[in-house]
Protein backbone atom coordinates (compact mmCIF):
# COMPACT_ATOMS: atom_id res chain seq x y z
CA UNK A 1 0.00 0.00 0.00
CA UNK A 2 1.67 3.63 -1.09
CA UNK A 3 1.10 6.13 1.47
CA UNK A 4 1.56 9.91 0.76
CA UNK A 5 3.72 12.67 2.04
CA UNK A 6 4.60 15.88 2.13
CA UNK A 7 8.45 16.79 1.59
CA UNK A 8 10.10 19.47 0.54
CA UNK A 9 12.65 20.27 -2.23
CA UNK A 10 15.23 22.77 -3.91
CA UNK A 11 14.30 23.91 -6.93
CA UNK A 12 17.46 22.27 -8.94
CA UNK A 13 15.67 18.62 -7.61
CA UNK A 14 11.92 20.17 -8.48
CA UNK A 15 13.83 20.40 -11.79
CA UNK A 16 14.54 17.09 -12.39
CA UNK A 17 11.46 15.13 -11.16
CA UNK A 18 9.37 17.63 -13.45
CA UNK A 19 11.54 15.60 -16.04
CA UNK A 20 10.11 12.60 -15.33
CA UNK A 21 8.38 11.36 -18.53
CA UNK A 22 11.82 12.32 -20.06
CA UNK A 23 13.49 9.86 -17.67
CA UNK A 24 11.14 6.76 -18.32
CA UNK A 25 8.58 7.29 -15.43
CA UNK A 26 4.90 7.49 -15.57
CA UNK A 27 4.61 10.34 -12.47
CA UNK A 28 6.75 11.85 -10.39
CA UNK A 29 6.41 10.01 -7.49
CA UNK A 30 7.51 6.55 -9.11
CA UNK A 31 10.48 8.78 -9.87
CA UNK A 32 11.32 9.91 -6.46
CA UNK A 33 10.45 6.25 -5.49
CA UNK A 34 13.11 5.12 -7.76
CA UNK A 35 15.48 6.85 -6.66
CA UNK A 36 14.88 6.00 -2.96
CA UNK A 37 14.89 2.84 -3.66
CA UNK A 38 18.38 2.97 -5.87
CA UNK A 39 19.65 4.73 -2.80
CA UNK A 40 18.74 1.94 -0.36
CA UNK A 41 20.48 -0.55 -2.29
CA UNK A 42 23.84 1.90 -2.66
CA UNK A 43 23.88 1.84 1.82
CA UNK A 44 23.25 -1.32 1.79
CA UNK A 45 26.09 -2.64 -0.81
CA UNK A 46 28.64 -0.01 1.03
CA UNK A 47 27.53 -1.44 4.58
CA UNK A 48 28.53 -5.14 2.51
CA UNK A 49 31.38 -4.24 1.56
CA UNK A 50 32.84 -2.62 4.77
CA UNK A 51 31.33 -5.52 6.31
CA UNK A 52 33.59 -8.07 3.54
CA UNK A 53 36.84 -5.78 4.69
CA UNK A 54 36.88 -6.30 7.97
CA UNK A 55 35.94 -9.59 7.64
CA UNK A 56 39.12 -9.82 5.78
CA UNK A 57 41.25 -7.94 7.95
CA UNK A 58 40.18 -10.30 10.74
CA UNK A 59 41.30 -13.01 8.61
CA UNK A 60 44.80 -11.34 7.42
CA UNK A 61 45.36 -11.43 11.15
CA UNK A 62 44.41 -14.32 12.48
CA UNK A 63 46.74 -17.17 11.87
CA UNK A 64 44.36 -19.52 13.55
CA UNK A 65 41.23 -19.07 11.35
CA UNK A 66 43.86 -19.13 7.97
CA UNK A 67 45.01 -22.33 9.39
CA UNK A 68 41.69 -23.93 9.93
CA UNK A 69 40.20 -22.55 6.65
CA UNK A 70 43.47 -23.49 4.50
CA UNK A 71 43.16 -27.40 6.92
CA UNK A 72 39.73 -27.57 5.68
CA UNK A 73 39.69 -27.43 2.24
CA UNK A 74 42.58 -29.56 2.15
CA UNK A 75 39.35 -32.52 2.97
CA UNK A 76 37.42 -30.86 -0.32
CA UNK A 77 37.32 -33.22 -3.43
CA UNK A 78 39.51 -32.30 -5.87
Amino acid sequence: MVQQTKIDFDKSQIHFINKYQELGFKDKSSLVRTAIEEYIKSIQKNELVQSAKLYAEIYQEDTELQELTNSSMEDLPK
